[in-house]
């Protein structure tokens, strides 16, 4: 069947006029907000249609880019155990099976090993299964846990007791998995959510087998979620209330969980802090009076502000992002020059050690470690051509321990791939990292296919990563690249203030400035260049499509975010009033001007555009499944050419896609596929 056969859905037009400050949009799409309307589902099923109909000629491509992929899994598998009070804890995949199980061995790794939950057995009848939030209580005979079996996060609590492996009567939906034991072993407190906007807006105390929860905290404040966990040590718990910029804790002993939470320092506009605890002193994170964080210490019973004594100086290239804390060592995530970095510091000397890295574009993270009184400190170190790895390091000695690397099966050959860290300079001067990874033999004379990607929101740094998926585009001849572009705290925390708010453009030409820079260098040409980007990074997407449409041969757009002025006007989508310290309030008009200069779907224009793919999934809580099924709808109507312009929407899931292991990479050769395709496979 030839393109010229195929005829794309046109959705009908409804005019919704959206007035504010003077201005008035039209929004002909906008009655395609509602799940509940037949219309609405047979309009996604006709996109879905269409595109099977156009990608017909690739089905056997995504047949083989499927079982490629999943033929480099291990399919049977274990994590590296890690030992928590008095038990070794891992979770391990079987051959054949889509989810993890999860396990523990007491005292030794030698002894029986116990089963305490299986996920497999949970999916059974269920399109979508997440469980998330495991908590064991601290006799370790109970295990608190979350499950969602339609993908709009909102989790059921449930109980097991792992002395008898019975389920407990104990059921609570519409929470967050965010649990907490208290010291006796029968009091667990939880998060609520808001049946509509999904905000996390209470904390509850629940005692076994009593229905009636009490109310211990509500946040009032709209721009708020609420969490609740555990100190460390395992001595307080701490419900922490944090919008974008600002962050403020409570806590009380784990030993009297009836007790009210004391507030630790009262909330500051614009002031963030974290807190663990050892020994006779709190510490705390914070970025008071220090744009890249300082680290803090204070005595058990002078909490607020003014006791709070310096260990670790604010510094203007160094970000301070996390802290782990050990009897005898603390352990520090710093980022320098946009690589991560692990400093370890003796309490007892001051004597301080970095653990050495050698490629160019890598990242190292501080892994799970959960005992205080340990010498060794598992962290996690990956590249774009050395598979994720777990290392022990003895911080008496300073050796470091591979305890496991990411198993490629089908012959994965490092030597055969290149990584490289380059430096685009934007616009304005900013020296922009980029990182490639291509297979050797890959020509820079402008004719080689190169996938560029990038995120830049929230301060989310985007950190180099190995996938396996990938090695399906590298082995056809393409490149992959990253664009560290600003909106991330990639290079500190001035990176992500310059590329938010009135500021967010820069995430866009960032990411422009990125392309041409990789044009110019031969790494590829706009008609072989290819960009993908997924939420906030799908905004990204629709925003530098509008800006230069002949920059792309083809772009993947994954839940993207592109109705931005309308979704934030309104206060009853999940997620909304959380983000106005990122995007601005649209209520005050400089917010709505300058959003409405970039938001994707307001942008559309008659004009050329690239081919592009887009996916979502109907019941995504992050971005509703409308915004890209809206801006699918205008593209069609408004673009001037003939190229692609293909929606999937997932009916049975939501942000994150499927939640099998072997789900999710149908999602993957599907875009695979796409850009393959446009390259003449």
């Amino acid at each position: 069947m030839s393109m010229e056969n195929i005829t794309p859905p046109s959705a009908e037009k409804i005019a919704k006029k959206l007035s504010i400050h003077g201005h008035t949009r039209q929004d002909d799409y906008y009655w395609l907000n509602d799940r509940e309307n037949q219309q609405v589902i047979d309009y996604l099923n006709a996109e879905n249609t269409y595109l099977e109909a156009v990608l017909a000629p690739q089905k056997e491509l995504r047949e083989q880019l499927f079982h490629e992929m999943k033929g480099r899994i291990k399919e049977t598998d274990m994590g590296v155990p890690y030992l928590k009070n008095g038990y070794y804890y891992y979770t391990r995949f079987e051959e054949g099976r889509e989810y993890p199980i999860y396990c523990r061995k007491k005292e030794h790794l030698d002894n029986p090993e116990e089963i305490i939950l299986d996920v497999n057995i949970l999916a059974e009848g269920h399109s979508y299964c997440q469980v998330s939030g495991l908590t064991i209580s601290p006799d370790a005979r109970l295990l608190a846990y979350g499950i969602d079996t339609v993908s709009r996060r909102k989790y059921t609590l449930r109980i097991k007791d792992l002395s008898t492996g019975e389920l407990l009567p104990d059921s609570i939906l519409d929470t967050s998995p965010s649990y907490t034991w208290a010291a006796d072993n029968l009091t667990l407190f939880y998060t609520r959510k808001d049946p509509v906007t999904l905000r996390s807006d209470r904390v509850m105390r629940h005692v076994l087998g009593i229905t009636d929860d009490k109310e211990v905290y509500v946040e009032t404040d709209e721009t708020f979620d609420v969490g609740v966990h555990k100190t460390k040590s395992g001595a307080y718990i701490m419900i922490t209330s944090e919008s974008t910029l600002t962050s403020e804790i409570r806590y009380i002993s784990a030993k009297t969980p009836e007790a009210e939470f004391v507030v630790f320092h009262p909330r500051t506009r614009e002031m963030l802090y974290q807190v663990d605890h050892r020994d006779d002193k709190f510490y705390i994170l914070t970025n008071w009076d220090a744009l890249n964080f300082k680290l803090m210490q204070c005595s058990l019973d002078q909490t607020s502000r003014e006791h709070w004594q310096e260990l670790i100086p604010h510094r203007s290239d160094v970000l301070l992002e996390e802290l782990s804390l050990f009897r005898e060592y603390m352990a520090l995530n710093e980022r320098s020059q946009g690589l991560t970095q692990i400093r370890i510091i003796e309490f007892r000397t001051g004597k301080e050690q970095y653990i050495k890295f050698s490629e160019p574009a890598y990242s190292a993270y501080i892994s799970n470690n959960p005992e205080m009184d340990s010498f060794q400190l598992r962290y996690g170190y990956v590249s774009m051509i050395t598979p994720s790895s777990v290392y022990d390091y003895n911080m008496q000695t300073q050796e470091s321990v591979l305890k496991r690397r990411q198993e490629v099966l089908g012959g994965y050959d490092q030597s055969q791939y290149v990584s490289e860290r380059l430096m685009a300079v934007a616009t304005d001067g900013t020296s922009v990292p980029v990182s490639i990874v291509y297979r050797k033999g890959f020509t820079r004379d402008g004719s080689r296919p190169l996938l560029l990607y990038a995120y830049g929101s929230y301060g989310h740094s985007m950190d180099v990563y190995f996938s396996s998926t990938t090695l399906s585009l590298l082995d056809r001849g393409f490149a992959y690249a990253i664009a560290h572009i600003r909106g991330g705290q990639d290079m500190g925390r001035q990176w992500y203030e310059d590329g938010k708010m009135f500021k967010k453009k820069n995430t866009f030409t960032d990411f422009i400035d990125c392309a041409d820079f990789l044009v110019r260098e031969k790494y590829t040409s706009p008609a072989h260049l290819y960009a993908m980007g997924g939420s906030a990074g799908g905004l990204l997407m629709g925003a530098v499509m509008n800006m230069r449409p002949e920059l792309w041969n083809g772009m993947v757009a994954q839940v993207p975010f592109v109705d931005v002025v309308t979704t934030m006007l309104d206060e009853s989508i999940p997620l909304t009033t959380g983000e106005f310290d990122e995007w601005g309030n649209p209520k005050n008009k400089d917010a709505y001007d300058y959003m409405l200069s970039y938001s994707p779907y307001d942008n559309v224009r008659r004009t050329d555009y690239p081919n592009v793919l887009v996916t979502t999934g109907l019941h995504d809580s992050q971005v509703q499944y409308w915004e890209p099924a809206k801006w699918v709808a205008k593209l069609r109507e408004m673009k001037t050419d003939h190229h692609l312009l293909l929606l999937h929407t997932n009916m049975e899931t939501g942000h994150g896609g499927a939640s099998g292991r072997f789900e999710a990479l149908k999602d993957k050769a599907l875009e695979f596929a796409f850009l393959l395709k446009l390259e003449g496979y």
